[in-house]
């Protein structure tokens, strides 16, 4: 059993490495050794969004050379067939399974996270994302897709869910002073993991193939035990603070801000008030219009420029020959890793804004500057300017990775931080909708456009203002956010209850830094700062060096 000491901190006494208890700051303790913890654990799973570097690999992975297709082969047979390679649009369900696993799992468990603590959650985090790959990887050697789909996509998703919400909670209690750029710091981290995996599993690819393997199951089994090894790491990192820290010299201000809350909300009884469920929608509809441009950017890019992209502005795409659209296709992959330096540095960027104009003037933001940036996304295609368009979606696409980094500061600025971290979990059930939304809407029409006999390049144009209604509607959802009801606020009694076992009111839990001042980077902050940095450097590199070919 945990006690409670004179200065309001809890004893870890008797408990297990992994528990909450043993997780608790002592004196002397730099707060900025967290959000590289995190980052650790964020940079790993990240990687979900550069799976599809795999898929052309696997689709040939029996005929090794070219895909050995059986024809009139359905989804169900794909499951079990060892005989016939999969198709790239089955192996693409792995996004499905990754973002619909990330946000159940994360409602499921984010009450259990809460109270077990971060550690906890990013060693069985470790275990599901680096466990699940090595599954992946028996799956692709006896060529099994049902088993690849379980071990990835089914285990490897609640390992997304509970890293991805594994730091938040903590984060936003280490930095009262700076909600919004404390979670972007860590969540940045997701949007930065394909820059960094997927030109590495690409490495590794070329490195293991062979005649007889085209080198995908020997990539999951080595960035499996790197992923598990690098999130242990941000894991036994991570630490909590006591009941009632709060850092040196800082106070809650004075002036009271309507849209901020001093108050906390049950975990049980957020979900029951509407400012919940606007937020939720706020998010929905915001993910929803950027995941689905995500999935098609390569195409679209390529679909719309054609010969403009290799100096050839006459030949439209269905006139290029078959050496000219693999240059091309070489090309469009610099735009989509564009697009990952734009989701990475929107993160930081909007939620570190967003501490000094409000959570609800940043999503204002976000959906006004989208809506103008959606309509004119033709006009700038029909103008032949490479510039203004990539631009316009690389700004479009900070504010898809800038909503999420700002919605838990959001959550807490309404609910209080008391419950953030599960609150936030459950909200990321509108993160699982969005990927379905989006994808339909725009692989969807792009299909129906394409039958109605419409030109390549116009192809999305309709898709486009069917986004910007998107994202009128999540700028309603926005405008119809209130402070919280009063009514469903907890007492000082039942927070203090929860903050420190043997407390009676807010009165005997103390308030105060117990010698742990605001932090700095000093020397063990600089150097596990440059271990996250310097992969995180390399792949902006990477993708820097791919984008430089579009202009």
């Amino acid at each position: 059993m945990s006690t409670i000491e004179s200065a309001g901190r809890i004893s870890n006494a008797g408990a297990g490495i992994l528990d909450r208890e043993h997780t608790v700051a002592k004196a002397g303790f730099n707060r900025w050794l967290v959000p590289p913890a995190a980052l650790c654990i964020h940079l790993c799973i990240g990687m979900a969004y550069g799976f599809s570097v795999f898929w052309l690999p696997l689709s040939r992975a029996i005929g090794i050379t070219q895909s050995k297709a059986c024809a009139d082969i359905s989804l169900w047979q794909e499951l079990f067939t060892a005989s016939c390679d999969w198709k790239v649009a089955s192996l693409g369900w792995m996004y499905t399974l990754f973002f619909v696993l990330l946000g159940v799992s994360a409602a499921i468990w984010g009450g259990w996270l809460e109270r077990s603590g971060p550690r906890k959650a990013g060693v069985v985090a470790a275990c599901c994302w680096g466990g699940g790959l090595l599954i992946g990887a028996f799956g692709v050697y006896v060529h099994q897709l049902w088993i690849m789909w379980l071990g990835c996509g089914v285990i490897g998703g609640v390992g997304l869910g509970l890293g991805y919400i594994s730091p938040v909670s903590t984060l936003i209690k280490w930095f009262p002073d700076r909600r919004g750029m404390a979670t972007g710091m860590a969540i940045m981290g997701f949007g930065g993991g394909a820059m960094i995996g997927a030109p590495l599993a690409n490495l590794l690819i070329n490195y293991f193939k062979t005649s007889t393997s085209v080198g995908v199951w020997e990539t999951f089994v080595t960035m499996g035990v790197v992923y598990f090894v690098f999130m242990l790491i941000g894991a036994f990192a991570y630490r909590v603070t006591s009941a009632g820290w709060q850092p040196d010299g800082w106070t809650p201000p004075s002036e009271k801000k309507s849209m901020i809350s001093e108050h906390h909300v049950h975990l049980n009884n957020a979900h029951k008030t509407p400012q919940f469920w606007l937020i939720w929608w706020v998010l929905c509809l915001n993910v929803s219009a950027g995941i689905g441009v995500i999935g098609m950017a390569s195409p679209m890019l390529q679909e719309i420029f054609a010969g403009k992209l290799i100096g050839l502005p006459e030949l439209t795409f269905s006139q290029l020959s078959v050496e000219q659209k693999t240059a091309i296709a070489a090309i469009a992959a610099g735009f989509a890793g564009l697009l990952s330096l734009f989701n990475i540095g929107g993160r930081f960027f909007w939620a570190s804004l967003s501490d000094h104009i409000g959570r609800k003037n940043t999503y204002y933001t976000f959906f006004l500057l989208g809506i103008a940036l959606y309509a004119l996304a033709p006009t700038f295609a029909a103008m032949g300017s490479k510039l203004l368009f990539v631009l316009g979606f690389g700004i479009i696409l900070s504010m898809y990775g800038g909503g999420f980094a700002t919605v838990p500061a959001y959550l807490a600025d309404m609910f209080g931080t008391q419950f953030v971290g599960a609150i936030h979990g459950r909200l990321l059930t509108a993160w699982s909708t969005a990927g379905i939304i989006g994808p339909v809407v725009v692989n969807y029409i792009r299909e129906f456009q394409l039958a109605a006999g419409v030109p390549r390049d116009q192809l999305y144009n309709t898709t486009m203002y069917i986004l910007c209604a998107m994202l009128i509607a999540g700028l309603i959802c926005n405008y119809l956010i209130k402070p919280v009801d009063p009514k469903w606020n907890m007492s000082e009694k039942e927070v203090a209850g929860l903050q420190a076992a043997s407390a009676k009111s807010e009165a005997s839990i103390q308030h105060g830094s117990f010698g742990i001042g605001k932090g700095g980077l000093d020397g063990r902050a600089a150097l596990f700062w440059a271990f996250v940095g310097i992969p995180l450097a390399w792949g902006v590199w990477k993708t820097l060096e791919s984008a430089l070919k579009i202009f």
